[in-house]
């Protein structure tokens, strides 16, 4: 999707911190974090929220990544948390598809 905010940083059009990626996935720094650690994981190709993924495969490789990048920012053996908002009332606001990897802190629940 030509006007796509995530589509651009996953294609290496807008600068991010990057944490990690491979050929289908990128993660990367979010820019208004929520928690010591917050990284955002996407496919690189666009899938507009959870609700339209048909890839099993590429779902899983999703929070695959997610765990690599707990390992990688040393928050796997504390824990942390995996989030996907999906569409306006889940608290959706970038309309591709991607998960947020919080840690670095005691997280609370109910989370909102």
């Amino acid at each position: 999707m030509n006007d796509c905010v995530f589509c651009k940083i996953g294609s290496g059009q807008i600068p991010s911190r990057m944490v990690l990626q491979d050929e289908e996935v990128f993660a990367f720094e979010d820019l208004n974090p929520q928690a010591p650690v917050h990284v955002l994981v996407i496919p690189k190709r666009h899938v507009a929220a959870m609700n339209e993924l048909q890839d099993s495969a590429l779902l899983g490789r999703l929070f695959h990544v997610a765990n690599l990048v707990a390992q990688k920012k040393g928050i796997a053996a504390s824990g942390y948390r995996v989030v996907a908002n999906t569409g306006k009332d889940g608290g959706q606001t970038v309309f591709h598809l991607h998960l947020h990897v919080l840690g670095g802190r005691q997280m609370s629940w109910p989370p909102g």
